[in-house]
């Protein structure tokens, strides 16, 4: 699949570089590829952030193109994963998240070790657009 554009609040930049520079180099499997999506991220003012895409804390709803399945997640800090719900930026998919917009598809790991197909099917909350720039 081809690699979508991707947006990045100023903030997120900022608070996802501190994360990461907290972390050991081995912390968790996929340091490099998140390191990788910010670097090719372009990146906005908070304020300006297109209200169609993907910001930490957005709660985003999905559709499995297989099916009719449709699922929420909230991307999430990893301090603020709570099981049911969170996914957080950490996890492979999390930072495949990151930046991407409404109706972008992305392959997502399914039942048994299969890839699925999801759709960004609304970003049901977004913090830039509600003017919580404090989370």
């Amino acid at each position: 699949m081809k690699t979508p554009k991707i947006i990045i609040s100023e903030i997120d930049l900022e608070r996802l570089e501190r994360l990461l520079e907290s972390l050991p180099a081995n912390a968790f499997p996929g340091k490099a590829a998140l390191e990788a999506e910010l670097d090719r991220a372009d990146i906005v003012p908070a304020p300006q952030m297109p209200a169609n895409v993907v910001t930490m804390n957005s709660e985003v709803k999905f559709s499995v193109s297989s099916s009719n399945e449709t699922f929420c997640l909230r991307l999430v800090y990893p301090k603020d994963v709570n099981g049911a719900g969170t996914i957080s930026i950490l996890a492979p998919v999390g930072s495949a998240l990151l930046g991407l917009s409404q109706g972008d598809e992305i392959e997502w790991p399914g039942p048994g070790g299969s890839m699925v197909k999801v759709r960004i099917e609304e970003i049901l909350y977004q913090p830039e657009r509600s003017g919580d720039f404090h989370r």
